[in-house]
């Protein structure tokens, strides 16, 4: 699930801050060693370790960080979107409905990893 959700970010060239599930985060920290070793340049993964009751708040509120995809409890996806409404930053909550990450339409990180801008320059007369 840690590969399925950073790597699309990656790959759009975003840098992502990652928090690893508490129930098994010593797999996600040594996958951390791999980025280290590896061309990704410093900073481009930031995993940070700790409770997520004290982490995803200070995330979610934080003006440096422009989006945030949330993935844990429900409960919780309700604060993180209400936290995040103060800097008007985008969210991707995750409410509950299992995904499938082998089927095309709920695979849908590379869309959520992207924000597509337009400018209209209109000239003549």
């Amino acid at each position: 699930a840690f590969v399925a959700l950073v790597a699309p970010a990656i790959a759009m060239g975003n840098t992502v801050i990652a928090i690893p599930s508490e129930c098994s985060p010593l797999a996600v920290t040594d996958l951390y060693q791999v980025f280290e070793t590896s061309d990704v340049p410093s900073g481009v993964v930031n995993i940070v370790t700790g409770g997520r009751d004290q982490v995803v708040p200070t995330l979610a509120a934080h003006n440096d960080v422009d989006a945030i995809w949330h993935f844990g409890p429900v409960a919780d996806g309700a604060a993180v979107e209400a936290a995040s409404a103060g800097n008007l930053k985008q969210t991707w909550v995750w409410h509950g409905e299992p995904l499938d990450w082998y089927r095309c339409d709920h695979g849908q990180t590379l869309r959520h990893a992207t924000q597509v801008k337009n400018i209209w320059v209109p000239y003549g007369a």
